[in-house]
């Protein structure tokens, strides 16, 4: 675990992600939205990147569901999260894939200070509603990609739709997510998120909603962001 003092972290998030570390490759459990949404991500990204021999960060990377992905593509991927146990299972995934992804237990203030203007893409996805300060999250994001390179993040945005669809249906009523997930008052829009973009020296590119239907368990980009959306910026070469 990084022990720095500026760590953008909250211990309770990591304690939370920590108990769903075992079943993180379980495509029917607690992690099953994310095994749904993660080709749709995945797409998202190599459709605006050549990622063969690409250097790329999945901060925030969880388990590796994303990490592999893109490994799997051809990207040399870096993934980072200061959650132990999800670590592990991500490093002990890798013998069963017989990918290659260089996992650390690191947080984003930590891997920009030592690796700035380095990789090609900087992928964080659903990570930016679970830290205690956003704009340094993306400030990370933005030193550790290279002049002209890509950022792509996800995240839910603060709607009564998605307080209905994220917290209200997926926690209580359909309890595809461990209650207590989600905090309304963390989610942003995607204008506030643009700023913080912008603020970091970032171009907002695009911003893509992600549909998803838990019963078919189908998921697909549309131009309603009022629940999930994805977006891509870029660093000014």
């Amino acid at each position: 675990m990084e022990h720095a003092t500026n760590a953008n972290v909250s211990a309770a998030e990591i304690a939370r992600f920590g108990k769903l570390a075992t079943g993180w490759w379980d495509p029917n459990g607690e992690s099953r939205p994310l095994h749904d949404l993660n080709p749709v991500r995945a797409g998202f990204i190599a459709d605006r990147i050549t990622l063969r021999g690409a250097r790329v960060a999945d901060v925030g990377c969880g388990g590796g569901l994303l990490s592999e992905a893109l490994a799997r593509a051809g990207a040399q991927v870096t993934g980072i999260d200061l959650g132990e146990k999800v670590i592990g299972i991500a490093r002990l995934h890798l013998y069963e894939s017989n990918l290659s992804v260089d996992y650390r237990v690191q947080g984003s203030h930590e891997l920009a200070l030592a690796e700035a203007d380095t990789f090609d893409a900087v992928c964080c996805m659903e990570l930016i509603e679970h830290v205690p300060d956003p704009a340094a999250l993306v400030q990370d994001l933005a030193r550790m990609v290279k002049p002209g390179g890509r950022v792509f993040m996800s995240t839910i945005n603060r709607t009564p739709l998605a307080f209905g669809a994220a917290i209200v249906g997926a926690e209580y009523i359909t309890r595809m997510l461990p209650r207590g997930t989600h905090h309304y008052a963390q989610f942003l829009k995607p204008s506030e998120l643009g700023a913080l973009l912008r603020r970091a020296g970032l171009e907002l590119d695009e911003v893509k909603g992600l549909g998803y239907n838990p019963l078919s368990r189908k998921a697909w980009l549309t131009g309603m962001t009022q629940v999930n959306y994805i977006l891509a910026a870029t660093r000014p070469a």
